[in-house]
C-alpha cells in the first residue's frame, strides 16, 4: 500500500473521528458550568493596564 493511499484512508476513518471528538470536545469545555466567569476575566486581559 503507498504511503498516501494509507493517509488518505486513515484520515477519512480515524482522523474524522479524533477531530469529531476533539470538537465535542471543546464545545463541552467551554459551555461547562462556571465558564462564563472565567471566560469573562480573559475578555478584559487587554484593557487590564488601562
Amino acid at each position: 500500500m503507498e504511503t498516501y493511499t494509507f493517509l488518505r484512508l486513515f484520515a477519512d476513518s480515524w482522523g474524522l473521528l479524533g477531530m469529531t471528538l476533539f470538537f465535542i470536545g471543546a464545545v463541552i469545555f467551554a459551555f461547562r458550568p462556571g465558564s462564563r466567569a472565567k471566560a469573562e476575566d480573559a475578555a478584559h486581559i487587554p484593557f487590564k493596564d488601562d
